[in-house]
């Protein structure tokens, strides 16, 4: 596909993602044609699940969005969370304004839910241990919201499907192992099987039949342990075995198996193996050989092929997908394709890179405006990958929509041109700003929203330039380049070069920051070798030092030097005279040059560096020869964050301090900085956050502050330029919470980006948002 096939949609913004699966960055890919170029899916709404027991989600008990179906027109979802016991209803009569519609308790763990006429069937998991397994298909009037009635299904369920011809339900009954016995070895009784029902008139009259799986795989052949279920045209069911490695096709009107196979195994190249921490911790580089597929979620493509997730869980997972023929023939298989997309648009989950990494939970399939199309759920990038499946085996990338944190149930609903993604995890409980939701797509004609920023390969390896957790920009003096700065997460620092001309904005060049003089090194021979509770010594500044010459720095903060060069703002760690939080690492600036060496490096006075909480620098400008650094939140015995002013010529600091909002999410919280930028004539922008998001949020603005005759100790003055909560819920998504970096380019737009934490708790969004020309005076 020549990039000139998608430049209506997204001029060259698939390049680099199409260069992932198959493509080239340079030049026609070698790839078919996508159908329909200029329609994509986009995000339309987000329910958050939380939204049942409050508008605001004042309520902090997790909830869960785990399955999700469609009522047969299509206008209500019916979602379980297992979290609570219940199933939820939601209206989506307009998609882009979802609206609660209560829920319904469901005696037990509701596992998975599809519809049949005007009946939800939730399969509930009412075991009492894992030895002791049983559970129900609970029947309910969607419209009532109340049960009809219970079937006993004498097992543990997993998965529930229904046949297209609305003859036969067919229900995984898993009877999963226990993984604190033995490590979660196999075999653990009891075995699982497979449940049909015959759903022939009143759903009280329904009969079941079992069919044996046992037997059937090399691997734990005794110990069957069914995961997924899927029904073709034909009344087969296909079911995957995920820790038997193993996949069985059923004929529903006999109950016999009538095939069954190995899943196979996939030797993975150009993968990373190794989990973070350690210095730049995504490293396309290892192989992984003969991984076990262990499929999870299945779906039908046809009557003759239907396609894995390959998610792993006791030996396996292939980080990928595969197309299956009903032979038991692998028609295609996505190999190390998807993770390298999700490196390529920072998405990747690097402590998950020794187990299963972005880790393929859930596949779906429909039609829309004439064009096949395939979903793959990533539960550990927070990601739906879309393929266009217009040609035989030759799955072709669309596009990658992002979803809310582990998405798991995936839902096509071509009749209204909507796709959904439920997303199961929610950290509330441990006030973190992660909620679970429901991501509504809809199929429209526009370019794709996301991703906003993708990188290019590398020219060594051909592989994606890994990135993420973007803390800092800073904009080229003309042009449209910007650079980022990556913060302490990978442990080895790097500068990116962005080139925002493009949609997405190209990540084309990254630059290792080291120190090769050894600057680290002599400004530690100038300290206490002695460790210090109340100080930064020796042997701190010493760990900041990577032995691939790399540096392990907090860089919050970066900005051009007038010089050349650059200038970093690196927060300092733990708080002076807190034993849970010791100091580790002070608040330091440091020059370095175009290519990234350490020149030079800024300290705080003595007597400040005494007050250091752990919330510090967060922001660097350089402008009138002076460097301006923005503390996070006010350190010991104030009650305002400061601003630094350091003079370039005479060496010397001053402070001021700013005075922030209060806090006014419901969710409480606190308020500061998280950015400063230069525009001139003593002012600057400041980014003013809480550290909510989602529906906690509520302080996302920018500031103007103008430091012209301001003495030091004095408390600013600041004006509102903007205040941007309104972009960010333009993303359709909950909001994010860390909008960490802002810069002006030389046109005059404002560019706003945010802080993905390295997808660690957190689900990757990373958005670069263009909000226009901005009323800077």
């Amino acid at each position: 596909m020549k990039k000139s096939a998608i430049a209506l949609a997204v001029g060259v913004a698939l390049s680099g993602l199409l260069a992932a699966c198959g493509g080239s960055d340079d030049g026609p890919a070698d790839v078919p044609s996508v159908s329909n170029p200029n329609k994509f899916f986009n995000r339309t709404a987000t329910f958050a699940v939380c939204a049942q027991v409050g508008s605001s989600c004042e309520d902090s008990t997790p909830t869960a969005a785990e399955i999700v179906a469609a009522s047969e027109d299509g206008m209500t979802l019916v979602y379980t969370n297992s979290l609570k016991g219940e199933v939820g209803f939601v209206d989506i009569v307009d998609p882009a304004a979802p609206k609660a519609l209560g829920k319904l308790a469901m005696g037990g763990e509701p596992t998975s839910v599809t519809v049949l006429g005007s009946h939800a069937l939730v399969a509930v998991n009412t075991s009492a241990n894992f030895i002791n397994a049983s559970g129900k298909l609970v029947v309910v009037d969607i419209a009532k919201r109340s049960v009809v009635t219970e079937i006993q299904l004498g097992g543990q369920p997993d998965s529930v499907a229904r046949s297209k011809d609305g003859k036969y339900v067919a229900v995984v009954i898993e009877n999963e192992r226990d993984e604190s016995v033995n490590k979660g070895a196999l075999p653990q009784a009891p075995s699982g099987y497979l449940t049909i029902v015959d759903t022939v008139g009143a759903p009280a009259t329904w009969k079941t039949r079992n069919v044996e799986l046992k037997g059937l795989a090399t691997l734990y052949p005794e110990d069957a342990e069914p995961e997924y279920v899927s029904i073709n045209d034909d009344n087969v069911a296909v079911v995957t075995l995920q820790e038997n490695n193993h996949i069985a096709l059923v004929d529903l009107p006999t109950g016999k198996v009538t095939r069954h196979f190995s899943a196979g195994a996939v030797t993975l190249t150009q993968v990373d193996l190794t989990d973070a921490p350690r210095p730049n911790s995504v490293n396309l580089t290892e192989t992984q050989a003969n991984r076990l597929r262990e499929p999870d979620g299945v779906t039908w493509l046809s009557k003759a092929q239907f396609a894995t997730a390959n998610e792993g869980d006791l030996n396996g997972g292939s980080r990928g997908f595969t197309i299956f023929n009903t032979d038991g023939t692998v028609a295609y298989d996505a190999g190390n394709t998807l993770e390298h997309l999700v490196a390529r648009i920072g998405h990747t989950n690097d402590k998950r890179s020794d187990a299963k990494g972005n880790e393929p939970e859930n596949v779906a399939f429909g039609r829309f405006d004439g064009t096949d199309y395939l979903f793959v759920a990533s539960e550990r990038s927070s990601v739906l990958a879309v393929y266009d499946m217009g040609q035989k085996n030759q799955p072709v990338f669309k596009q990658v929509l992002p979803a809310a944190l582990a998405p798991e149930g995936v839902l096509a609903i071509p009749s209204r041109n909507l796709l959904i993604a439920a997303s199961e995890n929610d950290d509330r409980a441990t006030n973190s700003t992660l909620r679970s939701a429901l991501n509504i797509y809809q199929y429209q004609s526009a370019p794709a929203a996301y991703p906003t920023i993708q990188s290019v390969n590398r020219a060594a390896d051909g592989t994606p330039i890994p990135w993420s957790a973007l803390s800092g920009l800073a904009a080229a003096p003309t042009g449209s380049i910007v650079y980022g700065i990556d913060d302490s997460f990978f442990r080895g620092n790097r500068i990116f070069e962005i080139d925002t001309s493009t949609k997405p904005a190209s990540l084309k060049r990254e630059i290792r920051i080291t120190d090769p003089n050894g600057k680290i090194a002599a400004l530690a021979a100038t300290l206490p070798a002695a460790k210090d509770a109340n100080a930064f010594d020796a042997t701190d500044l010493a760990a900041l030092v990577n032995a691939d010459g790399s540096v392990n720095l907090d860089p919050e903060g970066i900005s051009l030097a007038s010089a050349g060069g650059f200038w970093i703002a690196s927060e300092g760690a733990g708080t002076v005279g807190d034993a849970a939080r010791p100091v580790l690492s002070a608040n330091l600036v440091f020059k370095l040059s175009a290519s990234g060496v350490i020149e030079e490096i800024i300290q705080l006075p003595a007597e400040v560096n005494a007050k250091q909480q752990r919330f510090g620098f967060e922001g660097i400008a350089e402008s009138n020869g002076k460097l301006v650094v923005a503390f996070q939140r006010a350190w010991a015995g104030e009650t305002q964050p400061r601003i630094g002013v350091y003079d370039l010529a005479a060496k010397t600091w001053q402070f001021m301090f700013y005075p922030l909002d209060a806090v006014t999410s419901p969710n409480k919280g606190w308020v500061g900085l998280s950015e400063i930028t230069a525009l001139g004539n003593n002012r600057f922008v400041v980014i003013e956050r809480d550290n909510q998001g989602g529906p906690d949020a509520r302080v996302k603005k920018l500031y103007r502050i103008d430091l012209t005759g301001v003495a030091n100790g004095a408390t600013l003055t600041k004006t509102l330029m903007r205040d941007v909560l309104p972009d960010l819920r333009k993303t359709n998504g909950l909001v994010v919470e860390k909008i960490e970096g802002f810069a002006v380019l030389a046109n005059g737009d404002a560019l706003l980006v945010n802080d993905n934490d390295g997808v660690d708790e957190n689900n990757g969004e990373t958005w670069l948002f263009n909000l226009g020309k901005l009323n800077l005076n």
